[in-house]
């Protein structure tokens, strides 16, 4: 795992400032500790920070082909190398290393732009072609890794893997997106290729950039996407599913370093945890993290995944306040990010980072397998929403929306207000106001009338409507996996996991992303992913029950989680009240001051739960004082 960088001259062959790029490669250094190297020719820089994991003596970066026209900066892993690289020899290439870096110069040679489809794993990378003038970017298909770029006004095309990187560039742009403020509210995350600056973006998943000298144009081209619902799956399902699962986590464990897994004692990690025993002869490193409230505490079920297959365990507890790292969370994500689960992550990588350089994750289960209860929730609406026209649920179920009350204290069956707004919207509509932090009135209210005028009627519904159009268009379920995997997988999740690991130089794997499985796992029936009982991963627990305990695969969902609505009434109560509450948010014409205060004394009192609403605000306020600084 690595972190890359460059600056690229579209418009001369002006020489790139060295000391600029050595120190935008520096501000990573934590993605990779072990080694760094520069590739300067005029008009041209590339940056490489190192974590080596393969190859640790031939794998240096930036690489080049046989006579140095062609060089590469990478981030992430080819797990198929092996097996590309006997193909490429079977054509005649020579090989120096045993790097999958190398892989990738031998299969631009054979296969240009096309190479990418070649290649299985998780990257982002920058391929300079001396004799195209070309620069060649791309990111994998699930965006398990990040890339961010910019075209500057000079016309200099920069990127590198943080935001952080482009930050430290003087004429990166730094203007407030206002839309992305939009969408962050709503999501808790600034999706792709959104960035929180205006003018800089992130690399969509499963797309490229070809980049040529003397053409200012930056158009991301899509090489891939998944398609639900294609072919009708033949034969037994869940043996296939095991073969699968098992055979992506068996391409994961190449590595000449310690390696491990994290094991949180829900489904997916325990599943993962489970392949990797019967894979290896040594013990699986496996690491968890406990909390001090039982609520929120998963170690029993490690515990007792750890001991059927003997793994060497390490658990660590962490007290339920441990809110020192609200601060270092705003210098990790760069821009504001509101996944509270990001705190116990950071933890469970500082731990894993003690015994291992490389760890196995159970990440994108829920959102391939329809492992949330949101899933089944949105089929029982779209039940109702077939059944009854939109011209009739709009002012009926709008009305009733407007007018019952948030019961957030109240018993989930008594909680109806967001079903009664959902149900006068079609399914995109619905879908956003399911799963926003704060919905559309609750936005509105928030927002000043000042900024409510600079989005010009913008909507963060508009993110969800654009995948909507690529989504399947018969099958409810497969839509709202499909925008999931396009928004709260890379956005949120991968995001997550990968800035965690990165702060503690650690690798994280994520074998239910491989995109052969997920290919495959798409064609699964409805009632294979959520069962006639509403069980949520049906067929994915169905197949790992001879491998798991019944109580590991069939308890309730727990999640990732920590006690904001106790800490904002207890020891988090006066950072609230100064951060939210502050001089910086009440002037920066973003929102309304009454509702910031409204928002603030009803948790205080105990008259709502603005919990979730208040950490939004609060991360939000951390990433204008950094901005100020």
């Amino acid at each position: 795992m690595c972190g890359i960088a460059g600056i690229f001259r579209l418009a001369d062959n002006n020489d790139v400032s060295q000391e600029l790029l050595r120190n935008m490669n520096d501000i990573q250094n934590h993605r990779g500790p072990d080694d760094d190297g520069f590739y300067f020719t005029p008009g041209l820089g590339l940056a490489h920070r190192r974590l080596s994991i393969i190859d640790l003596s031939g794998g240096h970066q930036p690489m080049f082909n046989h006579d140095s026209s062609v060089a590469v900066v990478f981030n992430g892993e080819i797990y198929n190398f092996a097996e590309l690289a006997d193909e490429l020899a079977e054509k005649g290439h020579q090989f120096k290393t045993r790097s999958d870096t190398e892989t990738i110069l031998h299969a631009w040679a054979e296969w240009g732009a096309e190479c990418v489809n070649k290649f299985r794993g998780m990257f982002a990378f920058a391929l300079w072609d001396a004799q195209k003038e070309s620069l060649f970017i791309v990111r994998d298909r699930l965006g398990i890794k990040p890339l961010f770029y910019s075209l500057l006004p000079d016309g200099s095309f920069v990127f590198g893997s943080e935001l952080k990187v482009l930050k430290s560039h003087p004429e990166c742009p730094r203007e407030l997106n206002n839309q992305a403020i939009e969408d962050y509210f709503s999501l808790g995350y600034i999706p792709e290729p959104k960035t929180i600056f205006n003018d800089v973006y992130k690399l969509e998943p499963g797309h490229t950039i070809m980049l040529k000298k003397g053409d200012a144009t930056v158009s991301p081209q899509q090489y891939w996407d998944v398609c639900f619902d294609q072919e009708k799956l033949t034969g037994n399902n869940e043996e296939t599913l095991i073969e699968k699962v098992k055979e992506a986590v068996d391409v994961r464990l190449v590595s000449e370093v310690p390696l491990g897994a994290f094991l949180s004692g829900g489904v997916d990690s325990s599943g993962v945890v489970a392949m990797m025993a019967q894979l290896q002869e040594d013990p699986v490193n496996t690491c968890s993290i406990g909390f001090d409230v039982k609520s929120f505490n998963e170690t029993e079920y490690a515990q007792e995944i750890a001991e059927k297959y003997k793994t060497n365990h390490v658990c660590q507890e962490v007290s339920s306040d441990d809110f020192d790292l609200i601060d270092k969370l705003a210098d990790l994500y760069d821009e504001p990010y509101a996944d509270s689960s990001a705190m116990p992550t950071y933890r469970v990588c500082e731990l894993a980072k003690k015994n291992v350089t490389v760890a196995l994750s159970g990440d994108g289960g829920d959102e391939l397998m329809a492992g949330y209860r949101r899933y089944k929730r949105h089929l029982q609406e779209e039940k109702m929403r077939s059944i009854i026209p939109l011209v009739i649920r709009k002012p009926i179920f709008g009305l009733l929306g407007k007018i019952y009350p948030k019961l957030d204290w109240a018993p989930r069956f008594l909680r109806a207000k967001t079903t009664f707004q959902s149900m006068s919207y079609d399914w995109v509509e619905a879908y956003l106001n399911s799963m926003s932090i704060l919905r559309k009135d609750e936005r509105e209210k928030l927002f000043s009338e000042d900024f409510k005028n600079k989005l010009s009627g913008y909507n963060s519904v508009e993110v969800f409507r654009k995948h909507a159009k690529n989504a399947p268009k018969d099958n409810p379920l497969s839509q709202v996996q499909y925008v999931d995997m396009k928004t709260y997988l890379v956005g949120d999740i991968l995001t997550k996991v990968d800035r965690a690991s990165m702060a503690h130089s650690l690798e994280v794997r994520v074998p239910l992303l491989d995109h052969h499985f997920v290919e495959w796992a798409a064609n699964l029936s409805n009632d294979e992913r959520i069962d006639k009982n509403g069980q949520g991963k049906a067929i994915f627990k169905k197949a790992l029950e001879p491998h798991l305990p019944h109580d590991v695969l069939y308890r309730k969902k727990m999640g990732f989680g920590v006690p904001l609505g106790k800490w904002f009434r207890g020891p988090l109560k006066d950072k609230i009240e100064r951060s939210i509450l502050s001089p910086l948010m009440r002037d920066c014409g973003i929102f309304d001051p009454k509702t910031l205060e409204w928002l603030v004394k009803s948790h205080m009192t105990g008259q709502r739960d603005n919990s979730a609403s208040l950490w939004t605000l609060l991360m939000f306020e951390r990433f204008l004082e950094k901005e100020t600084q």
